[in-house]
């Protein structure tokens, strides 16, 4: 998940907040989400209210497409490969 999560969080700064939690290196922090199982992404709203939860891997193109769904428009991303 960790390239995933990276390219997220360059591509959408300042319109998407990721935040990629070690588990291992802190629990309480896991806790406080109800994370079980590894990877969880927890969807989260702008006020805090959980959105959406999903176990196991998700592509950014799933990610984004959930965020759609959930009525969050990000825009396009830029074009970085230039």
């Amino acid at each position: 998940m960790i390239p995933v999560l990276d390219e997220l969080t360059t591509k959408y700064e300042g319109k998407l907040h990721v935040e990629f939690i070690n588990v291992r290196e802190d629990p309480a922090r896991a806790n406080e989400f109800g994370v079980r199982t590894i990877p969880t992404q927890v969807f989260i709203d702008a006020s805090g209210e959980e959105l959406y939860r999903h176990l196991g891997y998700m592509s950014t193109e799933d990610i984004l497409a959930k965020w759609a769904e959930l009525g969050v428009d990000l825009g396009a991303a830029p074009d970085t490969d230039k």
